[in-house]
């Protein structure tokens, strides 16, 4: 199929999106209250926010982040090929970010900012039933602009993976518009994830022109593919989708997946873990899985069975990355 690596790409995915370090702690449902936070939402924060939250953070786990990113280092890490794209500011968590995505087997090369906001931050905190709560501060992130675009890197993956959350600032929004114009100019595919129901209320009309013709593959949750579709339930929106382009392959969380492609509905079970610890980057993970064998061209239901096994690994441990696996010594 076109855009695969049958078409000689010698990347399997390169990711577009925000740059943060994801910050992860355990907290319970009185600090969120404390903390005026909405369990189980996403807010931006300017960086005065941002500090105080951090500040008020227990013990926690810093990771080069973002969603685009972790889907970047899922690829790698089920051992494809992957780059990412995305602004972060010359400063210490600039550098802590750029080191971490490459040690994770990506490869980054987007110039750092010289001036402006700090590297962009993600605050996350995890109640006991394994429900993240962010405040993010985009800082550098949202500077991401369309030089930053590099059109031979583009040329060379076989899918262009594009995170909705960049629809946000306006050089988001040209810099993702620069991408895709590099991949069809070099014949290859596009993929974009809705990233949250909140952003699709933002841009639904403008999500749903560019799903007319520019994306070959499209990720969302239950709720964001209704709020999409204003449709009245995940059924309903499902029958609205099909005979629809692109490909549209929806998650459910504890219920699966569902892919949709033209007439045909694959429905795909999730993977069991003994224990939920963190749905951080469950979607992520489950992007990478189904971007994973998409460009060995496995069929949509093999596909989405990977997405679930790297999301089933992903929400068994705290953070949004899959964990290195372990290295064998010989004597």
């Amino acid at each position: 199929m076109p855009g695969t690596r049958a078409d000689h790409a010698d990347l399997d995915v390169v990711a577009v999106g925000h740059a943060v370090v994801d910050v992860l702690a355990p907290s319970d449902e009185a600090a969120l209250d404390r903390l005026g936070l909405v369990k189980g939402t996403m807010a931006l924060v300017d960086e005065a926010r941002g500090e105080a939250l951090y500040a008020a953070m227990g013990p926690a786990v810093e990771v080069s982040g973002g969603s685009a990113a972790n889907t970047a280092v899922g690829v790698a890490r089920l051992g494809g090929s992957a780059a990412f794209v995305g602004k972060v500011r010359d400063d210490q968590l600039g550098t802590v970010f750029a080191h971490d995505i490459r040690a994770a087997g990506v490869a980054y090369a987007t110039p750092p900012a010289t001036a402006g906001p700090a590297t962009g931050r993600c605050l996350v905190l995890v109640t006991a039933d394994a429900e993240r709560t962010m405040g993010t501060y985009l800082g550098a992130a949202a500077g991401l602009a369309p030089a930053d675009i590099d059109a031979a890197l583009v040329a060379r993956a076989a899918v262009t993976y594009l995170e909705g959350y960049m629809w946000d600032p306006p050089d988001g929004i040209a810099a993702l518009q620069a991408a895709i114009a590099a991949a069809r100019g070099a014949g290859r595919q596009v993929a974009l994830s809705l990233s949250d129901p909140f952003c699709v209320a933002r841009h639904r009309d403008e999500f749903l022109a560019l799903l007319e013709g520019e994306v070959d593959l499209l990720f969302a949750n239950e709720d964001e593919i209704v709020g999409l579709l204003g449709a009245g339930s995940f059924d309903a929106a499902v029958s609205a989708w099909k005979r629809r382009r692109p490909l549209a392959a929806l998650t459910r969380g504890a219920a699966g997946s569902v892919v949709v492609t033209g007439d045909d509905v694959v429905a795909v079970p999730a993977v069991p873990v003994d224990e939920v610890v963190d749905t951080t980057g469950a979607g992520d993970l489950y992007a990478a899985g189904f971007l994973y064998g998409h460009t060995r061209g496995l069929d949509p239901a093999g596909c989405a069975h990977l997405g679930a096994r790297a999301a089933a690994e992903v929400i068994a441990h705290l953070g949004a990355r899959p964990r290195p696996r372990p290295q064998h010594r010989t004597a």
